[in-house]
């Protein structure tokens, strides 16, 4: 699996904070980890590592494992920091039946183009977590076709760095076809005027695709929420957020 690695440029990873600074996600997975009782989190994919270090505060031991070191960079110097296992690759890295949870945010589950991939995430995902425990993760909801507003105008927005200096950033659709998105995440920085570009492509993968690789991989589906206000997933959410319990 090679997933889009964008946020390995450190300065790319510097706008992320930026672009994301949203606190809905994070009080779901919160509350969710507090009410499952889980004391051993695992944040597959946790970029900047808000969450895992909002969890470890919490007194959750937290290994937080993410493929680009630019955005390790930044979760390691962040406030809490030093109280969260940092690894440097893959759910492979992870030991067996060392989670309670196993959470991937910020729709890192949608990178998982490939059938084969997704499953070999999903298999990683029931080593790593005990009998019992529990996976969580969004992706957004194919239903709605939320990629239409992948445009400039639609997306443009202006944000400022931690040092003070600002960049514009938008995104521009390029071809959506067989439940694939490719799109170019453009961020120009106005101390130079350089546009640094990035394309990905993301799955958009419906509720009975998720629910029947769920099941295959070991795990019984309990919620899917609609959103983070925790209502009800239907036609016209937003998000799929999934709630599953490892057989």
């Amino acid at each position: 699996m090679t997933p889009d690695l964008g946020y390995a440029d450190p300065r790319l990873a510097a706008t992320y904070d930026a672009e994301n600074a949203g606190r809905d996600d994070v009080e779901f997975y919160v509350a969710l980890t507090r009410e499952l009782g889980a004391r051993r989190v695992s944040d597959v994919g946790c970029g900047t590592g808000v969450l895992a270090c909002e969890l470890a505060a919490a007194g959750c031991a937290v290994t937080g494992v993410d493929p680009a070191a630019a955005m390790l960079s930044i979760a390691r110097a962040r406030p809490g920091g030093e109280r969260v296992r940092w690894i440097n690759g893959e759910a492979s890295g992870l030991s067996s039946a060392s989670a309670d949870l196993l959470v991937m945010t910020g729709h890192v589950a949608q990178i998982f183009v490939d059938d084969t991939d997704w499953a070999d995430l999903l298999a990683q995902a029931r080593r790593v977590v005990r009998q019992g425990g529990h996976l969580a993760f969004e992706t957004r909801n194919p239903a709605v076709e939320s990629w239409r507003g992948w445009t400039r105008d639609a997306s443009f927005g202006t944000f400022r760095l931690p040092d003070g200096s600002t960049f514009d950033s938008w995104v521009q659709l390029i071809d959506a076809t067989h439940e694939r998105v490719t799109f170019d995440a453009h961020n120009v920085f106005h101390a130079d005027g350089r546009d640094l570009v990035s394309r990905s492509t993301l799955r958009f993968r419906g509720r009975d695709e998720l629910e029947l690789s769920l099941d295959r991989a070991g795990f019984t589906v309990e919620t899917v929420y609609g959103d983070w206000d925790r209502s009800p997933a239907s036609t016209s959410s937003p998000e799929l957020i999934y709630v599953a319990q490892r057989r």
